[in-house]
This record gives C-alpha cells, sequence and structure tokens, in this order.
C-alpha cells in the first residue's frame, strides 16, 4: 500500500462495512492500537480494545441490524508524509427504515497516520449533524421543562 489520499479515503468504506456487519473488530480493523474514538455524546474512548468493549455490546442489542448508507468523503488530504485527514459523512438507518432520519447523519473527522505500512486512524471525531434550527427547537424544549 501507498501513502495516498485513496488509501486513507478508504478506511471509512471498510468500517461502514464493519458496522453493516454488527462486528465491532472488524469496523475498527484500520485503528491503530492505541486510538482514541470520540462518540457523538462526547465520550472519549481510548484504544482499539475499548472502542470494541464499547461498540460491541451495542451491535448486539440496540444497534443490532443498524447500518450505515449514504457515505461520502466530502474532504480528504494528506497533511504532511505520513498525516492526514479524512472527513466522513454517513447517516444510519435502523432495521426495517429505508430512509436515515434526519438525526442519524453523522461527520467524522479522521486523523491518520502512516505505520506498520498502511494508514490507521488515530483518533475519530463523530458529530452528529443537526440543523441550527432543530438545535434551537431542542434548547427552548429544555429550558421549558
Amino acid at each position: 500500500m501507498e501513502q495516498s489520499v485513496e488509501a486513507m479515503s478508504a478506511i471509512p468504506a471498510r468500517m461502514n462495512e464493519g458496522w453493516n456487519h454488527g462486528d465491532a473488530t472488524a469496523f475498527v480493523a484500520d485503528f491503530a492500537e492505541d486510538a482514541e474514538l470520540v462518540d457523538f455524546e462526547g465520550t472519549i474512548h481510548k484504544g482499539r480494545e475499548a472502542v470494541i468493549a464499547f461498540n460491541q455490546p451495542l451491535f448486539d442489542t440496540i444497534l443490532k441490524g443498524s447500518r450505515m448508507v449514504r457515505s461520502e468523503i466530502p474532504f480528504a488530504r494528506i497533511v504532511r508524509p505520513g498525516c492526514g485527514v479524512v472527513h466522513h459523512r454517513v447517516s444510519m438507518v435502523m432495521p426495517g427504515e429505508r430512509e436515515p432520519l434526519p438525526s442519524r447523519s453523522f461527520l467524522q473527522l479522521l486523523a491518520v497516520v502512516w505505520q506498520n505500512d498502511r494508514w490507521e486512524v488515530a483518533a475519530l471525531q463523530n458529530a452528529r449533524l443537526i440543523s441550527l434550527e432543530t438545535a434551537m427547537t431542542l434548547d427552548s424544549q429544555a429550558t421549558d421543562e
């Protein structure tokens, strides 16, 4: 493998495949051993094994049968030799759903490093995409309680 934008941009497709099979080990196969994942709630999971331990119970229960769809890479670049970033936009559907709900769209920022003769995810920040209008509605509901 070579240090190319195409090679690092292929990581999210493999992550999605692992997710779609409900396999946390496959989901993080491209993660560095000491990778960090920040989930959409802001919790930091440190290390590949911790990410597996967090995700597999979800895949086995409340996220069972969920699928990642509408995957796209709007931006990716090598910042300097051995270091790159990938922006990945993706949505999740639950079993029986044809289209993802607006609240299930995400933007992931992957920081990748070249080590072990391949690109590995050093850090992944997962952010839920919601509109400003939705955020303001949620804020007003919280203040009304």
